[in-house]
């Protein structure tokens, strides 16, 4: 089984802190359309004989999307995809894009799952996120989209900023699990070189990211979730009972997904592929069946690596018998004696190493040392 990512790169207006690939330009959208369906139809043999199990719009921002564009979209897949009734599809959203007429179409279209990028419910640094929507909206959004049927609602908030100490954090924390949704993501707020923010801190207009605060944001997220019914299945992921994303566990536990748009990566196992990551060449190359990937073949030592970097962020951990399975005992060999070296930041479940809370705080550290 396998899942199916879209990418849909438009925004209404940039993110300070976002390096993601999306333009402000939507005049193009139709274009990117058609491409994207051509996308699909060059690369329809790269799952194989395998079904799709998740689908995932990702961005940018995928509720930009017109009805029509949006039925267009999801008749190509449906044309050469099937999936089960059950099937998570996920769309991700923001606040102020969710009228009940956007919802409504997104249910038309077969969405079961939405993921919503709130961020924050301060006013002051949702401005200062240049977000496009209000504290307000990032409540009634919610809201709205439960009385419209959505059972299965994410949200995204980030931590660490300069407006957060750490009781306006567990305050966000309490409206975050108020609004009863399924999952929550969280995210440490970092300072990318290109981004605005970036640019602002390298003039010293913006400070330093306070680690120290971070991580004890990061400390009472783990706490105060846990005792309100959320598992932390992955670093920055948290979810209720029945309600881990499907799609992204599958990233996590090394499954194919195919990904379409630009910047998209897509993966099988022994290959990695990446779409170029410029709107103007992915529409002329792929309307011209012309080069608009790249792809890197995996070596055993790359794909060891990926595996221990994606597995010890997760509850599933890196489990000892599968390394040897997928890998050889040369690798198994190697991971056992590193992780004898990290038990103040580890734990073993039956076969599988997992990062207690110190080692969640260092987790990429702790990957990079059992690396070959």
């Amino acid at each position: 089984m396998a899942g199916l990512y879209v990418h849909i790169p438009f925004c209404k207006q940039a993110c300070h802190y976002c390096d993601f690939h999306f333009s402000t330009n939507l005049k193009h959208k139709p274009d990117l359309v058609k491409a994207l369906c051509s996308e699909l139809a060059l690369r329809k043999d790269y799952l194989g004989t395998q079904h799709i199990e998740t689908l995932y719009f990702g961005g940018g921002t995928p509720s930009l999307l017109s009805e029509e564009e949006l039925t267009v979209l999801m008749t190509a897949i449906r044309g050469i995809y099937t999936w089960p009734e059950n099937t998570e599809c996920t769309i991700e959203c923001n606040p102020d894009d969710l009228t009940a007429e956007t919802l409504a179409r997104l249910r038309r279209n077969g969405f079961n799952r939405l993921s919503i990028g709130l961020q924050s419910f301060n006013e002051e640094e949702l401005r200062w996120m240049n977000r496009a929507h209000t504290a307000a909206e990032s409540v009634e959004c919610v809201k709205r989209a439960q009385e419209a049927g959505f059972s299965n609602i994410s949200i995204d908030l980030i931590y660490g900023s300069k407006f957060q100490n750490l009781q306006q954090w567990r305050e966000t924390l309490q409206m975050a699990v108020d609004l009863n949704v399924q999952h929550i993501s969280a995210y440490n707020l970092t300072i990318e070189t290109k981004t605005a923010l970036g640019v602002k801190h390298n003039r010293g207009e913006e400070p330093l990211i306070d680690e120290n605060l971070s991580s004890r944001q990061f400390e009472e997220m783990i706490r105060f979730l846990g005792a309100n019914g959320f598992e932390q299945y992955e670093i920055s992921n948290f979810a209720k009972s029945g309600y881990i994303a499907q799609h992204n566990s599958r990233y996590w536990l090394g499954y194919t997904y195919l990904g379409i748009g630009p910047s998209a990566h897509s993966y099988n196992g022994q290959t990695r592929q990446w779409n170029v990551s410029s709107n103007a060449t992915y529409i002329r190359e792929v309307t011209a069946n012309g080069a608009f990937y790249e792809t890197e073949t995996l070596s055993l030592d790359n794909r060891y690596n990926e595996y221990v970097l994606t597995r010890l962020r997760t509850i599933w951990g890196c489990d000892v018998e599968e390394i040897q399975r997928l890998f050889g005992e040369r690798y198994k060999t190697r991971f056992l004696a590193e992780a004898q070296k990290m038990t103040e930041y580890t734990e073993w479940r039956h076969d599988a190493l997992l990062l207690n809370g110190n080692g969640k705080l260092i987790a990429d550290k702790l990957a990079m040392e059992l690396f070959v």
